[in-house]
């Protein structure tokens, strides 16, 4: 019986008695009043710029996490034991479950951590530097079912990697590929530059708007599958993409917003940093079967500089950068090359916010504000924010008065 995870008798919200202690929950209050929470601080912050929409709630706001992450320790016992990385401190909070991750991924803990004590496979010490399991990475796919452990180890040699693997396929027939990654030090959580497939193709696919993507083990991708359709729908139909239309998607990831946009007959070219997110982007592009995008490997801000230097123009800009936000320098060069319409991805509203500073007075209009739940109980807030230049915000804003 799951006694970490339990329900408020009057309400039937769940309540994890780990809140406060792992850090992945910031909200621990009823859903309706953190949606509230949520639209209050986006109209605080953005309404000065155009009419905040409401917010986009999530029907079943648990489990929906496709991308879960443990480490491992040893209890008191001598056992082995799994939980979160508390970032702020330093350490483990040991937890069994997690009412925001997918739940086909503690079940798959649990069996690791008896074959890590029957094979005697240590878990990583950070104090010592002794062990070998780092952590583990788990991601899923709702669409396809499809199930990817990756073992982040911080030696190549894994002891009877081959019982382990067909330990865990036998427990956990849902598991469609198994990874080792290698990585001999660094922060906790993350990944080395080396990996080895130990079972199946390396890799996960998800279907997303119509499209299929191919998803490795350090590749970004949105972590709730059901809001970010209807992010990026929204998105995709603020672009108001269509044939020849032109479009840059900087900070690209895996290619789904661009590739959306293909689909669509634009001509998208697809700028990301991450080397392995550009290989899966191109790959996912083939299997699509979409000619009309590109990808190209280099940091966003510098593409655009270039791009703007060389007299390069789009129609639209499509940017979901991380949550520092876009640069200044991104910025200019993003003015500089006046595309006739923005679609500003955020999941940080405070650095949007800053952004929109800079976009409007470099002759942007802010037309739409669209807030959507990415992260329930969390503070986390996503954004789909549509900006055009003055000229073309003008002209629509007049065609719209003559239509009434």
């Amino acid at each position: 019986m799951n006694k970490q995870i339990t329900a408020d008798p009057k309400t039937g919200e769940k309540i994890c008695r780990c809140f406060k202690r792992c850090g992945g929950c910031q909200l621990q209050e009823p859903y309706a009043e953190q949606l509230e929470r949520k639209q209050e601080k986006a109209e605080r912050l953005l309404s000065k710029y155009a009419k905040v929409r409401p917010i986009l709630a999530m029907e079943q706001p648990y489990y929906y996490r496709n991308k879960v992450q443990n480490v491992y320790g040893k209890g008191k016992r001598g056992e082995i034991v799994s939980g979160i990385f508390q970032s702020t401190a330093q350490t483990m909070v040991t937890a069994e479950h997690c009412m925001l991750e997918d739940r086909r991924a503690a079940p798959i803990v649990r069996t690791l951590k008896q074959l890590m004590h029957d094979l005697k496979i240590a878990p990583y010490d950070l104090r010592t530097g002794t062990g070998l399991l780092r952590h583990t990475l788990i991601r899923t796919s709702v669409s396809t079912g499809q199930v990817m452990l990756v073992l982040v180890t911080a030696s190549p040699v894994l002891p009877a990697k081959k019982h382990l693997v067909a330990a865990l396929r036998q427990a956990h027939p849902e598991l469609t590929t198994v990874v080792q990654n290698i990585c001999p030090d660094g922060l906790p959580l993350t990944l080395g530059e080396r990996s080895i497939v130990l079972f199946g193709r390396g890799y996960i696919e998800d279907v997303l708007c119509g499209c299929r993507f191919r998803i490795s083990p350090a590749s970004f991708y949105q972590v709730n599958p059901a809001q970010t359709e209807r992010l990026y729908s929204c998105a995709v139909r603020a672009a108001g993409i269509g044939a020849g239309v032109t479009v840059i998607d900087a900070y690209c990831g895996t290619g789904t917003i661009g590739m959306i946009c293909a689909k669509q007959g634009a001509a998208v070219t697809g700028v990301e940093l991450n080397r392995s997110a550009c290989l899966d982007a191109a790959e996912n592009a083939k299997r699509n079967q979409l000619e009309t995008i590109r990808f190209c490997n280099a940091d966003a801000g510098k593409f655009m500089q270039e791009t703007a230097k060389a007299g390069g123009h789009c129609d639209v800009l499509i940017m979901d950068p991380p949550r520092a936000g876009a640069s200044p320098a991104f910025l200019r060069a993003a003015a500089a090359m006046k595309p006739a319409r923005i679609v500003y991805i955020s999941c940080k509203i405070e650095t949007l916010a800053r952004d929109l500073q800079q976009l409007t007075q470099a002759g942007y209009r802010v037309t739409e504000i669209q807030p959507v739940d990415m992260f329930p109980h969390t503070t986390g807030i996503e954004t789909v924010c549509v900006l055009q230049r003055a000229a073309h915000a003008s002209s629509a804003n007049a065609q719209h008065a003559r239509a009434k």
